[in-house]
């Protein structure tokens, strides 16, 4: 795999800057709902936030776009395609799996897209699995596997060939995102999966389709059954 190196971006824009950014801004609107729920609104009343999460993250990913080498579109062909699909649809049926007490950290409002007469409002669900499916897997592999992964390996991350990163740097890579999620376990699991899947093959499309299908498809079954605290 040749070195990704970066392109004219923003002025004093940075490599690393450039990926983590985006993922700063999502974070920064998770605060905000926690804020405002501990000031009493429920999460009902912040559901419109999340459109306006991924209107700022894809912003951010715009205003950088020209400094993610690593998303410049080469192809995939159609068994690695399959593959990256058959560990996104994997990682799905293990995240509604690993949902024993032990396996999470505290609980999580999720996300119920229905009306006060309790209709499904299916705008809100369009954009809540559009978000989760599109938007989100650029952000966080760009942040976890592209930045993390092979900074964790050396701080010349851009110069990191990914089947060249060190155990040591996955683990702490696949920790990490565990925590960043309510299911710990489940994160842990997915991680790993996008982990490998991305320095065996060295192409970050892999890991983003594979995360794109695990969220589009648990969107779908959260749909489908109203298990509506997995979002």
């Amino acid at each position: 795999m040749k070195p990704y190196i970066s392109t004219a971006g923003p002025a004093g824009s940075a490599p690393a800057l450039a990926r983590i950014v985006p993922f700063a801004v999502y974070l920064f609107f998770i605060f905000v709902a926690d804020m405002l729920a501990r000031m009493g609104y429920s999460a009902q009343d912040t559901r419109w936030l999340y459109g306006i999460k991924i209107l700022a993250v894809c912003a951010a990913l715009v205003l950088y776009w020209r400094q993610y080498g690593e998303l410049e579109w080469r192809g995939l062909r159609a068994p690695l395609l399959a593959a990256s699909a058959a560990i996104g649809v994997a990682v799905f049926v293990l995240w509604i799996s690993l949902d024993a007490g032990w396996m999470q950290i505290g609980s999580a409002d999720g996300f119920d897209p229905r009306g006060a007469d309790g209709a499904i409002l299916w705008g809100l669900v369009a954009l809540r699995i559009a978000g989760a499916a599109l938007v989100v897997p650029v952000m966080e592999e760009l942040f976890w596997r592209s930045f993390l992964l092979r900074w964790l390996h050396s701080p010349d991350f851009l110069n990191v060939r990914t089947a060249a990163v060190s155990l040591k740097a996955l683990v702490i890579m696949v920790v990490l995102f565990g925590f960043e999620h309510n299911l710990w376990l489940a994160g842990m699991v997915a991680g790993l999966a996008y982990g490998l899947l991305y320095m065996r093959s060295g192409n970050l499309w892999t890991a983003i389709v594979a995360h794109g299908v695990t969220n589009g498809v648990l969107g779908v079954w959260i749909v489908v059954t109203g298990n509506w605290h997995y979002w």
